[in-house]
């Protein structure tokens, strides 16, 4: 009898041991499939071209607003046109973690950083709709409650993405997702100093009838003044000729039919 206790002890001992590593994998599995969700509602085509209105205010007040063109494609590629008159001709070319900032009247390409900023408070990241499960390794962390703004509750699933790029514009975002359809309601994104450098609020819309993210809000920690919205006002389809992701071309070519 002592035997049996014996034997029926490590038997439940061992079982204890492996669960949490079946959870594990299980868990690791949902995230993925989560955050590919996630992704899916703010752009639903490797190959897109992206219109978007980006307002910037301070204190509350609108300062600026910008237009852009954002084409995007696999492999972590896209390039932003700034279609604005006081902008215009200028591009951004992102292949990878390779990036490029071409000038009207220049002869040659600049390379620049990830965390290189387009109009001072958005980053590369923030315009050009890199996904989250190309750039990040994802660990689910919490189930909460939050409320917005509206005062509105929303029990939510706590994500920790860390960086798994050297292109990433941010070391480590906290994103919160909705339980009941992983749509994303707000994120932390922290720079590889660790500080928090903004929080971003998605509103979600209809687009072509099904919900999509149709803005996304910037609230600057290291300058509360100032907080960004950038409006995607439309999401089209679109695969650019190979020549348009050559830093070299864009210099030779204005490409403002794009």
């Amino acid at each position: 009898m002592c035997s049996l206790k014996i034997k029926s002890l490590k038997f439940v001992l061992v079982i204890c041991c492996l669960t949490p590593i079946f959870i594990g994998k299980s868990v690791a599995k949902d995230v993925t499939e989560m955050i590919k969700k996630a992704d899916h509602y703010r752009l639903d085509s490797s190959s897109s071209k992206v219109t978007s209105i980006v307002k910037l205010f301070e204190n509350e007040e609108l300062d600026k607003t910008r237009e852009y063109h954002v084409y995007t494609r696999p492999n972590r590629e896209s390039l932003v046109v700034f279609k604005s008159a006081v902008e215009v001709g200028q591009k951004m070319l992102m292949l990878g973690d390779n990036y490029w900032l071409v000038m009207p009247k220049s002869r040659r390409p600049i390379r620049i950083t990830p965390m290189q900023k387009l109009l001072g408070e958005a980053s590369i990241g923030d315009i050009s709709t890199l996904t989250w499960s190309d750039d990040y390794n994802a660990t689910l962390m919490s189930r909460e409650s939050i409320t917005l703004s509206e005062q509105q509750n929303v029990d939510t699933y706590k994500l920790e993405l860390v960086a798994s790029t050297k292109g990433a514009s941010y070391q480590t975002i906290e994103l919160w997702l909705d339980a009941s359809n992983d749509f994303p309601v707000k994120a932390n994104l922290y720079l590889r100093s660790g500080k928090l450098a903004k929080q971003a609020i998605f509103s979600q819309g209809l687009r072509d009838d099904k919900l999509r993210v149709v803005a996304m809000t910037l609230i600057d920690k290291i300058q509360p003044a100032k907080k960004t919205i950038i409006n995607y006002i439309d999401i089209v389809p679109m695969e650019l000729a190979e020549k348009y992701y050559n830093p070299a071309y864009l210099t030779r070519n204005s490409v403002l039919e794009l």
